[in-house]
């Protein structure tokens, strides 16, 4: 299957701030990374899950009544809201290594240069639950760089109905809309002056699509309301030498020291 992105589609994407990439996963892949996650919610994959940061979801719907989001298992439910670290899972990492993310990483990070990634997680909206999550940009200010790609892979059909993504084409082309503020979250105020209805594009997808997202694009994603969950699987790539504040470093998995699928534990092979 050849997935090189063209330039009209580049076009696009720095006009619009995504872009969506088409299917990348089969049937069977697909069913591979659904059951892996499903697994990893309940308990039965041998993963380190004292290092994965796992949050359950909301009972309200609300943000802010998520439950904490601090490493290690939360008991075995599907209502997990979010799970990162997942490059340390053989499954999940063999998908984010494949050539396709390298070219994009390529293209706008450059051909020669190594790539970490600032988080590899799931994000879940359970059937008739899920969590509003407010309009943001992804930005974080203890690092020394912005990472700016996001690949974003549907693992259910995202539809308006169960919370698709929802974003203001070409609202990254403004940059940081508050630099000086902690929160990527916008104020009340710079919500009604960026976001109006006539303004929002719905990121509908089939499962298995991919959609390139520009970290300072505008999104934010609704409840779930209907019987469908909403599993989806999303990974910030970003140059290798970006530190935090402190000088850490993350996970490199494009280039030299790159993490090797075939050395992490795995035991359920497909």
């Amino acid at each position: 299957m050849h997935h090189t992105l063209n330039d009209a589609q580049w076009g696009q994407f720095e006009r619009d701030g995504y872009l969506k990439c088409g299917k990348l996963l089969d049937e069977r892949e697909l069913g591979v990374l659904q059951q892996r996650i499903d697994d990893i919610m309940l308990g039965r994959a041998d993963v380190p899950y004292d290092r994965m940061l796992m949050q359950l979801d909301s009972g309200t719907g609300k943000y802010n009544d998520a439950g904490e989001q601090t490493r290690g298992f939360k008991g075995a439910t599907l209502d997990y809201r979010k799970i990162q670290d997942l490059e340390y899972d053989a499954k999940f990492l063999r998908y984010l290594q494949r050539p396709v993310f390298r070219e994009i990483c390529d293209r706008l990070l450059g051909p020669t240069t190594s790539v970490s990634v600032f988080r590899a997680m799931f994000m879940n909206k359970p059937a008739m639950r899920g969590t509003w999550l407010p309009w943001h940009q992804d930005r974080w200010n203890f690092l020394d760089r912005d990472p700016l790609i996001t690949l974003w892979t549907a693992l259910d059909p995202a539809t308006v109905e169960n919370g698709c993504v929802q974003v203001i084409p070409g609202s990254h082309r403004h940059g940081i809309i508050n630099p000086s503020h902690h929160s990527a979250f916008l104020t009340e105020e710079q919500t009604a002056e960026q976001v109006s209805a006539d303004k929002i594009a719905w990121l509908e997808l089939q499962p298995g699509e991919v959609v390139l997202l520009h970290n300072w694009l505008l999104h934010a994603s609704d409840v779930n309301r209907s019987s469908t969950s909403r599993r989806a699987f999303s990974v910030c790539y970003m140059d290798a030498a970006t530190r935090t504040t402190d000088g850490a470093g993350f996970p490199i998995v494009f280039g030299e020291g790159a993490l090797d699928p075939n050395d992490l534990t795995d035991r359920f092979t497909s």
